[in-house]
C-alpha cells in the first residue's frame, strides 16, 4: 500500500493512538477492488512512501478491519469528496491499518536491483495504482532482506 508522507507516513501511523489509521483515499477503481475484494483482516502489507524524495518500503502494517465506504467520498470539505459517491451506493472504500512494525527504508531503486522482483507489480513500469498484490514469494524475499539487514546494525 503506498502513501504519500506528507498525507500519511508510517511515523503518523506509529504516533497515532493505538498506533493504527484509517486507509482513505483511494480513487483508482483496480486499487479498490483489491481493497474491497480481496484483503482481509489480519493481511500483512507493505507500508511503501511514494511521492517523495526517496519512495520505498517504510513498514510493515496489518489489515485489521474489513472493507468499509470510505467516509472522506461524502465530506464536501475533503479534496476526497466524490459528489457521484451516495451513503446508498458508496464508489469509494478504506480499511483500518495497524503498525507490526517500522522498517529501514528499503527504496525503490534498491527493490529494483534484485531479478528475484523482477516480475513485482509494483516494479512494472507505470504502475501507479496505490495498492498493488505482492506474491508469497516476494513477499518473503522482501522480509529476509529487511530481517537480515536489521539484524546486522
Amino acid at each position: 500500500m503506498k502513501s504519500e508522507p506528507s498525507d500519511v507516513s508510517i511515523d503518523d501511523v506509529a504516533g497515532a493512538s493505538l498506533r493504527q489509521t484509517c486507509w482513505y483515499g483511494v480513487r483508482n477503481y483496480q486499487a479498490r477492488n483489491f481493497m474491497r475484494d480481496v484483503m482481509r483482516a489480519g493481511d500483512l502489507v507493505f507500508f511503501y512512501h511514494s511521492s517523495c524524495a526517496e519512495p520505498g518500503i517504510a513498514g510493515i502494517v496489518e489489515i485489521i478491519s474489513a472493507a468499509y465506504p470510505d467516509p472522506t467520498q461524502f465530506d464536501p470539505k475533503s479534496r476526497y469528496y466524490d459528489p457521484k459517491a451516495t451513503v446508498e451506493n458508496p464508489r469509494w472504500f478504506s480499511v483500518d491499518v495497524k503498525l507490526v512494525r517500522k522498517t529501514r527504508l528499503m527504496s525503490l531503486k534498491e527493490l529494483r536491483t534484485y531479478s528475484e522482483l523482477s516480475d513485482m507489480r509494483l516494479l512494472a513500469r507505470g504502475n501507479r495504482l496505490s495498492i498493488s498484490p505482492v506474491e508469497p514469494g516476494e513477499w518473503r524475499f522482501i522480509e529476509k532482506k529487511l530481517d537480515s539487514t536489521m539484524a546486522a546494525a
